[in-house]
C-alpha cells in the first residue's frame, strides 16, 4: 500500500462548481488554510471564486500540476470519465502521491478501476460522495461517506470536515459509492411513498402540508419528509437547478446494477426506476426530482389494466 503524505503548503485543486461544488469551494476557501485552484467550463463561478480568492486555472491538466489533493464534483460517471481519460486528463498528468477525491456519485466499478489505473502511478483515487441539500453544502453540514483505506482517509478527513459534519469511512475503495449509491436508492423510493400519500391525502379531502406536518411528529417522520415532501412536494417547487430527475434515474441504475451483480431483484427499487422513467418520458427530466409527485398524482397512472 502506498503511503501519502499531504504536504502542509501543498494547494486543493477543485474541478466542478456547479450547485453543490461551488459552495463546497467557499468552505475549502474559508476553513482549510490552504491555496484553492478551480476549473469548470462555466466562467461565472469561476469568476465569483476568483474574486475570494481562488486561483482560476485553464485546465483539468492545470489544476493537476498545481495541487497536491484534488477534488472533482462532477454530475455523473460520464463527466468523470472525460476528466480523467480525456486529453491531458487526470490519468495523463497525475504526480506520484498525488490524491483525486472524487465528491459525485458514480459506478463502483468504474471507481475502482481508476483507483487501480492510478495505483500504478503512485497515485490515488478516494470516493468520498455527498449526501444532504445545497443548504447543507452552503452551511458545510455535508454527510460525506469515504471509501479508501484507513491511512488515506485520515490523510484527507481534515479537507473534507471544512465542508461536511458528518464524515463516515465505509470501507476499501469503492464502498463509499456503494454506501450512496443505497442511501440513494432508500431517499427515492420514500419520496415516491410521499409523493403517493399527498396525492391520496388531496383527493381524500385532506390538506398535503397538514398531512406532512402530522406524520412529521410520528413514525413516518424523515429527512425526505422535511426537505423534499415539505419543502418540494407540498408548495409544487421543483427547480431546475437542482438534483433532476435525470440524475435520479442515474443513481437508482447503479443501485439495480449492483442488485444484480448480487443476484438479487429488489422490486421496490425496480418500479421507482420505472416511474423516476415515465416522469423523464412526461419531459420531467431536467426538474428537481420530487417532480414524481406529479406522476403520482395522475388519475389512473397506476392503471396498467
Amino acid at each position: 500500500m502506498l503511503k501519502q503524505e499531504l504536504r502542509m503548503s501543498g494547494a486543493i485543486g477543485f474541478v466542478g462548481l456547479g450547485v453543490m461544488g461551488e459552495p463546497i469551494c467557499r468552505n475549502l476557501l474559508r476553513k482549510s488554510g490552504k491555496s484553492l485552484v478551480v476549473y469548470d467550463l462555466a466562467p461565472e463561478p469561476l469568476a465569483r471564486l476568483g474574486e475570494e480568492g481562488a486561483a482560476i486555472a485553464a485546465s483539468v491538466a492545470d489544476v493537476v500540476s498545481r495541487c497536491d489533493v484534488l477534488f472533482l464534483c462532477l454530475p455523473s460517471a460520464k463527466h468523470v470519465r472525460a476528466a480523467f481519460e480525456g486529453d491531458a486528463g487526470i490519468l495523463q498528468t497525475i504526480k506520484p502521491n498525488q490524491i483525486v477525491v472524487d465528491l459525485g456519485t458514480s459506478s463502483v466499478e468504474l471507481t475502482r478501476d481508476f483507483a487501480r489505473r492510478l495505483e500504478g502511478k503512485d497515485a490515488s483515487w478516494i470516493d468520498a460522495p455527498i449526501a444532504r441539500t445545497r443548504q447543507a453544502a452552503q452551511d458545510g453540514t455535508l454527510s460525506v461517506m469515504v471509501g479508501a483505506s484507513p491511512q488515506l482517509f485520515e490523510t484527507v478527513v481534515p479537507l473534507i470536515r471544512c465542508f461536511a459534519t458528518e464524515v463516515t469511512l465505509c470501507g476499501g475503495t469503492g464502498a463509499g459509492q456503494v454506501t450512496k449509491i443505497l442511501n440513494n436508492m432508500v431517499l427515492f423510493q420514500t419520496v415516491n411513498a410521499l409523493a403517493e400519500a399527498v396525492a391520496i391525502a388531496r383527493h381524500s379531502g385532506v390538506e398535503p402540508k397538514l398531512l406532512l406536518e402530522t406524520l412529521s411528529k410520528g413514525s413516518a417522520d424523515s429527512f425526505a419528509l422535511r426537505n423534499h415532501g415539505l419543502k418540494a412536494i407540498v408548495p409544487d417547487d421543483f427547480p431546475l437547478r437542482a438534483f433532476s430527475t435525470e440524475y435520479a434515474l442515474k443513481d437508482m441504475s447503479y443501485a439495480l446494477e449492483l442488485a444484480s451483480q448480487g443476484g438479487l431483484r429488489p422490486r421496490g427499487a425496480a418500479l421507482v426506476g420505472e416511474i423516476l422513467q415515465e416522469a423523464i418520458e412526461c419531459g420531467l427530466g431536467d426538474a428537481y426530482f420530487p417532480v414524481i409527485a406529479k406522476i403520482a398524482d395522475r388519475p389512473g397512472s397506476s392503471n396498467k389494466d
